[in-house]
This record gives structure tokens, C-alpha cells and sequence, in this order.
């Protein structure tokens, strides 16, 4: 499979091994195809809001059962320019389309219920069609008074929070948009709490089986906030391959959300302990790992700087025996300090489409400063026809009036 310059040896061989059959392409991308030909119809033929038509996370109307559909659109151009052993220089440049339809159901006793279906084909430039990948999603959701449980394929983007890079690597949330298993969260004005189990692999001849838990959350009090995250990452055998590993982490962390007392559109600064144990049960090795991991951001309207520092021991000393296959995040936290620096220009930003480029300064100790150039452009059409509705409900109020 000719991925495009995939940074890292370890992360060609993993995306390699976990490839789907041509076959299995073949079919995917048809129900792509039909998923994409059947929403051209629906947004053709119902203009308006229609009471068989709605958007996956729009809300539906009480006890109705309701048509649902969405398409997440992604470009990701990211250029890197390494002058350290932990990554070596490429480019990833491609786009994923996420195209999904599915049923919805609403009550105030029973709560929200949505069953959704769809693909998520990523297709490198440069590259042949049968270079692609293709992910089903497919997944169950609950909702009701701010608990919401997901269960199947669950896409990534449903989390309240993004995952951090010590637990998910640039590369990889490109690649693997989806939790295979199950996202529980609850959120009210206080702060949020999630919880994901994501079974990364079956054990077969040539399949270590793999799974990880990951807890987080935020308690907000006015401009201070305080939670972390911690993770329970296991590899085990196949069926040919004895071995177990452990990767374990912990981030408690606090932070003050400045915005409010100052001009900017952004303003936030955090610092917490990052603990990491890991372990590998054949070599009888054990590594436990401390170090403070801080960050700060802000914005002001059109540009914007987010900076991130790691000091202290090696947090995944695995990592050159495994690579993703055991650690899911950034193999630069194998340094003892780390520090990124990311400049941005937002081209455009509005709630259903985003770009922007950014330009990332990176050192690693001992290491030259590396940096990496990105572009990355996001549209979602359930966005857009919420901001359609809300724009048409308030010319109608203005109306009225």
C-alpha cells in the first residue's frame, strides 16, 4: 500500500497491516457512492424543513420518527520537516469523506434515540483509488438530561474534547477516525465527563489483540477549570505471538479560561503532571515516567498561537519496539523535553465549515528545531442546515415583529 510520506517507519508498517482487502474497498466504496446519491436526491427534491428530513445531530421532534443524514468533509495537508530521530520528515495530504444516514426517535420519557450508518473513505493524493482507506460507521446513540451513550463505530468528533496528542497522534486521528466500541459522556454547566473503550484488535495469526480505556473530563468554575485524563492501553498475543504489554496514563491538570477579561477571541492556560507507566510482561521490562506538561493559546480574531511543553522522563520507552501498534500518541514524548509552538491564519471560520494554515515550530532536546507546515480545510452539512434553520427562524421573528 503507497501511503503518501507517512512520517514514521513504525506508523507505515501499522496502517499497512491494518488495511482492508481490495474486495471489501470495493464494496464500501459503493455504498459510498449510494449513501452520497441519496442525499443529492433528499437536498434536491425537499427544500425547507420537511418532517421526513433532518440532519444526524439536529434534534428530533417528540415522538416522531425522523429520516436522518450528515456529511463531514476533511482536507489535511501536513508537511514535516524533521530534524530529529523520533520522527522523520514527509507528507501526509489527502481528504476523508464521511457521508452517513440513519433514523432518529425523541421522547421526554424515553429520551433521544439515533441508529446511524455510513463510511469514511480517506483517499490519499498522488495515489491509486485502491491506495484508499475505507472505516465503516455505524453506531447507536442515546441521549437524555446530559447522559449520552454511543455504542458501535463511533466517530472520534462526537467526544466533547478532543483527545491530546500524548493520547492520539496527528497522524493517527487522520487515519482512524472512529472508536470501535463504545463513548459514554455526561455534560451540564459545570464541566463534562467521557468515557471510551476502543477495541483496536482481534486477535488472529497475524492480529495482536489490543484495546484501550480512557476517562477525562473538565469541572468549570467561572474562569477556572480543573480535571485530566487518564488512559489503560493493553497489546496482548495473537494467535501465534505471545506477549503483553501495558501503557498507562494519568494527566490530572488546572487551567484559568482568561477570554472574558481580555480583548482576544481566545485566551487559556493549563498545566498538569503527566505520569506513564509502562510495562512488557515477555522482556520483564517496567518504566515509570513523571514530567509537567503545560499549554497555552489564544486568538485574536483571524490569527492565533497555541504552544505546548513536556518536561520531564521518556513517557513511552516502548515505543521503539512496538510504535502504534502500543503507543496511540505523538513518539515525541519519548523526549525528555519537548516543546510546539503552532502559528495559524484562519482563512475562514464559521460553525459548519473551517480552514486555516498553520506553521509548527517543534524542538526535541539534543535535536535541531524541526517544523511542519499545515492546512487543514472541515465542512459539515448538519452545521449548515442548523445555521440555515436559525437564519430562516429569525427573519421569520424579525417578520413578525
Amino acid at each position: 500500500m503507497a501511503f503518501f510520506g507517512i512520517k514514521n517507519h513504525q506508523t507505515l508498517a501499522y496502517l499497512k497491516k491494518n488495511s482492508y482487502l481490495c474486495i471489501v474497498k470495493r464494496i464500501f466504496l459503493i455504498f459510498l457512492l449510494c449513501n452520497l446519491a441519496v442525499l443529492q436526491f433528499i437536498c434536491f427534491t425537499q427544500r425547507g424543513q420537511s418532517p421526513l428530513c433532518n440532519s444526524a445531530s439536529a434534534a428530533e421532534q417528540p415522538n416522531k420518527v425522523r429520516f436522518l443524514y450528515d456529511v463531514d468533509f476533511l482536507l489535511n495537508f501536513d508537511n514535516r520537516e524533521s530534524h530529529t530521530p523520533l520522527e522523520t520528515s514527509g507528507t501526509i495530504f489527502g481528504i476523508r469523506l464521511t457521508p452517513t444516514v440513519g433514523v432518529g426517535y425523541a421522547d421526554s420519557i424515553v429520551g433521544s434515540h439515533r441508529l446511524l450508518a455510513g463510511v469514511s473513505y480517506i483517499q490519499p493524493f498522488g495515489s491509486r483509488w485502491r491506495d484508499a482507506r475505507v472505516h465503516p460507521t455505524v453506531y447507536y446513540q442515546f441521549a437524555k438530561r446530559g447522559f449520552t451513550l454511543n455504542f458501535g463505530f463511533v466517530p472520534y468528533k462526537n467526544m466533547i474534547q478532543p483527545l491530546p496528542d500524548y493520547l492520539m497522534s496527528d497522524s493517527l486521528r487522520f487515519f482512524y477516525p472512529n472508536i470501535q466500541g463504545a463513548l459514554l459522556q455526561y455534560q451540564s454547566r459545570w464541566g463534562h465527563v467521557e468515557a471510551l473503550a476502543d477495541w483496536r484488535g482481534m486477535m488472529k495469526d497475524s492480529t495482536r489483540e489490543a484495546f484501550r480505556l480512557i476517562g477525562g473530563g473538565l469541572f468549570l468554575y467561572r474562569q477556572l477549570y480543573t480535571g485530566g485524563y487518564v488512559q489503560m492501553n493493553h497489546l496482548s498475543h495473537s494467535e501465534h505471538q505471545l506477549g503483553v504489554c501495558d501503557d498507562v496514563m494519568a494527566n490530572p491538570l488546572i487551567g484559568a479560561n482568561l477570554t472574558s477579561l481580555t480583548p482576544l477571541d481566545t485566551l487559556y492556560i493549563q498545566a498538569g503532571y503527566l505520569m506513564s507507566w509502562q510495562r512488557d510482561r515477555v522482556a520483564h521490562l517496567s518504566s515509570v515516567s513523571h514530567g509537567l506538561h503545560a499549554e497555552l493559546g489564544l486568538r485574536w480574531r483571524f490569527i492565533g498561537m497555541r504552544s505546548e511543553l513536556y518536561y520531564g522522563g521518556n513517557a513511552m520507552p516502548l515505543y521503539s519496539g512496538y510504535g502504534p501498534l502500543l503507543n496511540q500518541g505523538d513518539p515525541k514524548y519519548q523526549a525528555r523535553l519537548y516543546s510546539r509552538t503552532d502559528v495559524y491564519l484562519c482563512m475562514f471560520h464559521y460553525r459548519f465549515a473551517t480552514a486555516y494554515a498553520a506553521w509548527n515550530f517543534i524542538y526535541t532536546l539534543g535535536d535541531g528545531l524541526s517544523h511542519r507546515q499545515e492546512v487543514i480545510a472541515c465542512f459539515n452539512l448538519d452545521e449548515l442546515m442548523t445555521y440555515i434553520r436559525s437564519r430562516r427562524s429569525s427573519v421569520a421573528s424579525s417578520a413578525k415583529r
